[in-house]
Parts: C-alpha cells; sequence; structure tokens
C-alpha cells in the first residue's frame, strides 16, 4: 500500500519523492535477494520471468562470445529458453539438447558429455512447469563448474517453495508463478560471470532490463514472495500428501490411465496423467463444467495439432493429457470432489469416441492388419488399433496408417501399456505406417 502511495516517483531522481520510491524499490531488492539466496547488487527486476530468460541467455552468451557460441538446453525447457535457443540458432550459433528419461529428468552424465570447448552457456530448468519432475540442479551446476561453464536456471516454477541449491551462476524467475502479481520477473547473474546486455539499455537495473520500474508490482512480488516461502514447508507437505491421492487413486478409478512424472523428485501441488482413447480437448471441457480448471499436453488441445515438446521428449501417452495443479490453498474436499467426478467424465468421453464412423477401416493385407486411420486425429488411431489387435493371432501384426503426428508418440505408448510390441515405422504413401506385434 506504501508503495501505491510513495512510489510513483522515479526512483532515479534526488528530490525527496524520488529517494522514498528508491527506498522501496532497495528493500523490494534485499527481500527477494534474501529470499533466492543471493547478492542484493546481483539481482535486477524484469518485465516478466519470459524476458528475464531472454535477457540471461542473450547476455550471457554475448558476454562468453570468446569462448563460443555453443548452448545447452534440456529437451524439456520452457518454451521461453527454447525459443531463445532457435533464435540463437538461426543466428550462426549451435545448441545441444540434451535428452531426458521417461520421468522428464535429465543426468548430469548426459550434460556432461554434451560439453565442449565452445561451450558458452548451459541452461536446465529446476522443475518442470507440465509433469513438475524436480531436475538436479546441483549435479548439474558441479559439472557446469568443473568444466568453467556458467548455468543459467529457470526456477520458475519451484522459487515459491524455496531455494535452488547448487552452484549456479544466473537465475530467472516469474512472481506471477509464486501467487505475486503478473509483469514482474527476476534475473539473477552472480558476480563474476561474464555478462553482456543484448538491445537498447538504460541506467536502470543495472542496464539490464531497461524502462520505469512498476514499483508497486516490484514491491507485492517481494512481499509475496516472503509471504509464501513463510509457510512453505508446510504447505508443501499437505499439497504432496493431495498430489498423491490422486497419482494413486486415478490409476485405481480410470482404467488405462498413465501417470507420468518423477513420483518423488517432484513439485508438491502438480500430478499430470494420460487417459487411452480420450480426446483431450473434449475431456477438458467436460471437466470445466463440472468446476475445475485443469490443462493438458495433448495435441487435440493445441493449435498446432502437436502433443506437448515435454511429453514428447519423455516418450510418454500424450492423448487425454491432464495437467492438475493445486495452488496453495487448495482443500481436500476440492480433489475428493474432482475423484469423483473424474471417472464417469472419461467413461463419458470414451464412450463418444468408441465407435467412430470410417469406411473400410480395417481390411486384411496379407500377414497384416491394416488400419486406415489416415486423416484422423487424437485419439482415434490409438482407438482403432485397439479395437483390431484382438483380430490377429499371437505373433500377426497389424499396420496402423496415420498422418498424425500425435501417432508417432501414442502407438509406441499404447504398446508398453498394453504389453505388445511396437516394431516401428515405416514410409507409407500417405502419412506413416506404424507396425505392431501382438504378443497376447
Amino acid at each position: 500500500m506504501a508503495s501505491l502511495d510513495e512510489g510513483w516517483a522515479d526512483p532515479a531522481r534526488l528530490y525527496r519523492e524520488g529517494r522514498r520510491a528508491r527506498l522501496l524499490l532497495d528493500a523490494a531488492r534485499e527481500a527477494a535477494a534474501e529470499a533466492v539466496g543471493c547478492r542484493a547488487d546481483e539481482l535486477v527486476f524484469t518485465p516478466s520471468g519470459t524476458r528475464a530468460v531472454h535477457a540471461g541467455v542473450a547476455g550471457a552468451l554475448a558476454g562468453r562470445r570468446r569462448a563460443g557460441t555453443h548452448l545447452i538446453v534440456s529437451a524439456v525447457e520452457h518454451s521461453s529458453v527454447l525459443h531463445t535457443a532457435e533464435v540463437h540458432e538461426a543466428g550462426g550459433g549451435s545448441v545441444t539438447q540434451v535428452p531426458v528419461d521417461r520421468t522428464g529428468a535429465v543426468g548430469p552424465a548426459a550434460y556432461a558429455a554434451a560439453l565442449r570447448e565452445d561451450t558458452a552457456l548451459a541452461c536446465l530448468q529446476s522443475a518442470n512447469h507440465e509433469v513438475g519432475t524436480e531436475q538436479p540442479v546441483a549435479e548439474v551446476a558441479e559439472v557446469c563448474r568443473a568444466a568453467g561453464v556458467p548455468l543459467l536456471v529457470d526456477a520458475a516454477q519451484s522459487l515459491g517453495w524455496g531455494r535452488v541449491e547448487g552452484d549456479w551462476s544466473l537465475l530467472a524467475g516469474s512472481a506471477h508463478k509464486w501467487g505475486g502479481p503478473s509483469g514482474v520477473g527476476l534475473l539473477v547473474v552472480r558476480k563474476g560471470v561474464r555478462f553482456a546486455p543484448q538491445g537498447p539499455g538504460d541506467e536502470r537495473e543495472s542496464g539490464r532490463a531497461p524502462g520505469f520500474e512498476n514499483l508497486p508490482a516490484i514491491v507485492a512480488a517481494a512481499a509475496s514472495l516472503r509471504a509464501v516461502r513463510a509457510e512453505a514447508a508446510a504447505e508443501a507437505a499437505r499439497l504432496r500428501e493431495l498430489t498423491e491421492r490422486i497419482r494413486t487413486r486415478v490409476p485405481a478409478l480410470v482404467p488405462d490411465v498413465e501417470v507420468v512424472g518423477d513420483p518423488v523428485r517432484r513439485l508438491p501441488g502438480v500430478v499430470t496423467f494420460s487417459c487411452l482413447y480420450v480426446d483431450g480437448e473434449t475431456l477438458l471441457h467436460e471437466l470445466d463444467r463440472a468446476g475445475f480448471s485443469v490443462s493438458s499436453g495433448s495435441s487435440c488441445t493445441s493449435s498446432t495439432l502437436t502433443p506437448s515438446h515435454v511429453l514428447r521428449a519423455m516418450g510418454v501417452l500424450s492423448e487425454g493429457n491432464v495437467r492438475v495443479s493445486l495452488p496453495p490453498g487448495t482443500p481436500a474436499e476440492d480433489v475428493e470432489r474432482f475423484l469423483e467426478v473424474l471417472p464417469g467424465t472419461v467413461a463419458a468421453v470414451r464412450e463418444k469416441l468408441g465407435a467412430p464412423a470410417a469406411t473400410q477401416t480395417a481390411r486384411a493385407a496379407g500377414p497384416d492388419l491394416v488400419v486406415d486411420a489416415l486423416g484422423r486425429r487424437c485419439p482415434v488411431p490409438v482407438i482403432e488399433l485397439a479395437k483390431v489387435i484382438g483380430d490377429v493371432p499371437v505373433g500377426g501384426t497389424v499396420r496402423v496408417l496415420s498422418d498424425d503426428e500425435a501417432a508417432r508418440l501414442d502407438i509406441p505408448a499404447w504398446c508398453e501399456m498394453r504389453g505388445q510390441e511396437y516394431v516401428g515405422e515405416e514410409p507409407a504413401e500417405k502419412g506413416t505406417a506404424y507396425l505392431i506385434r501382438r504378443t497376447g
């Protein structure tokens, strides 16, 4: 409230009102730095978390251009990091994407293997924004430090729960992720890290975030971070019990469900699962009508008709994907009601998709049974595969023809869930042919 009354002036000016505004800005910076675990003069405020990432990656790469132009990112980074990597690559730089395991975690050894003599910067999120998996930041930071390469950590998802451990070099965060106001981010650049701000600058925020500071929002961001941290330990334990309840009971209540993400090393309030034979967009609409606001990484909820890059990198089922986020304060009663509503909702969506109209969907073709799913979108190719797999003898094969990008991920995931052998894919006259062998 004080920042609204006294923070209207320019904190860069020396008159009385400007000095008052400067005091508020300095106090907010001190509070945020204490929460992050850095020096106050290492932290600047930005207009958003995305801008913090963009400025951090670009500035670190420019500051170390003499070392080289090689950038390392994980395959499951937030789009703000991946988009920056694309721009860097388009400008002549090189980028290595480090793969993840089926839980969405990277391995420190994989980062060590990706390091080169010309590596200028490595990036790694503290926790994944879609599946909640926490990354081994401290171990990766140690590997990078030994090689003399700075590590930038996107800490947007985890900063409200605690400090990011390890000897990282740069860090980005976003206030709205911890319950603060939108339009405020923070960027930390440790002392000794070579950094060259890009684009036009001015004297504000050490030249790293030009423009007049939104002082009321900055003060609110620092105050909210301190407030949520004071309750973080107790609330994390409570939410972790609720998400564990969802992880355990959803597969028992709904058949053909895959819960994704690390079961232990994960954010307290995020749980993600995917349902076979379900249209993700329809499922989200039905849950919304029941009063639940959830998200999805399914291709059928995307304008690009491609599955989430996170789910694709993990190699898990994408169709019918549901991402549940429990904000601090979520009552247990809401979780119980969600678990009551979900089975009937999934069953209703599956019933609608159970008998899709098709002409000559399946036909005998030599030793194979061919499923023609060309022109049909997720989850229809998998539904048609499931309907005919019992029509071939054990050892026989089904060839699914599809031009849906999600099929490349969902058919192998279906095979793993149902104990069938995924042989591979082949080019076809139209689309792609996916070959599945019945094992039982």
